[in-house]
């Protein structure tokens, strides 16, 4: 099989993945458990924060979805699930807040997250036919259609590497604001920074996957 011995390449890559995903599991464990001083829940943290960057009009919804949050650019709709948006955890105010930084990213146009969404569209499309373009290439021997396949995928490359400064923005304006308006006391946010420090390896994780792969397909197009 020629896909066999290529596989190695990808082990550093699922080690790490494997690593991020135990990490955030276990800072978010802790932390949920941890409630923090003022006892402010995560809706009421965001919607503070919200109101203080002049977003009014941004509705929060409660999803039944576990760490199901997100912040919508299309609906411009802040979502919340219920551990985060009830709870009065140092997790759930460092969730939240984070998620609040997206909403301010999408106000100030911050260019990172302006070109994430404007290939959405383009990376949906290339992620669902990368493969199958790749794949009935090495089948039929058509290296024109291998190379697309390539090209197609690393669409998926680099919505992976510019999702990781949007990621890193979002979390920094988080803690700052957090501890700026005495939402978390200091101890507090040293706790929120590890949730969320630890939630952004999932995505450094999920960016040298997509790098990884990269590699192993134009190592098998290489072949012969």
């Amino acid at each position: 099989m020629f896909f066999d011995s290529t596989m190695i390449i990808l082990i550093p890559a699922m080690i790490i993945a494997f690593w991020a995903q135990t990490k955030v599991n276990s800072a978010y464990t802790k932390y949920s458990k941890v409630r923090t001083m003022n006892g402010y829940s995560g809706q009421q943290i965001a919607r503070m924060i919200l109101d203080e960057a002049g977003l009014w009009d941004v509705p929060i919804e409660l999803v039944n979805t576990k760490l199901g949050d997100h912040y919508d650019p299309s609906s411009r709709i802040l979502r919340l699930s219920p551990e985060v948006y009830s709870g009065q955890t140092i997790a759930a105010a460092g969730i939240a807040a984070h998620e609040v930084g997206h909403a301010i990213q999408h106000k100030e146009t911050y260019k990172p997250l302006v070109i994430r969404n404007s290939i959405v569209p383009v990376v949906n499309f290339s992620s669902s036919f990368s493969w199958i373009l790749f794949l009935a290439g090495i089948l039929m021997g058509l290296k024109g259609l291998v190379t697309l396949g390539i090209v197609l995928f690393s669409g998926a490359v680099i919505f992976q590497l510019i999702t990781l400064p949007v990621e890193f923005n979002a979390s920094t304006r988080a803690l700052n604001v957090l501890k700026s308006r005495n939402i978390l006391y200091a101890d507090e946010v040293k706790g929120a920074a590890k949730v969320l420090d630890a939630a952004a390896m999932t995505y450094v994780a999920a960016a040298l996957m997509a790098i990884s792969q990269l590699i192993r397909l134009i190592a098998i197009s290489n072949r012969d």
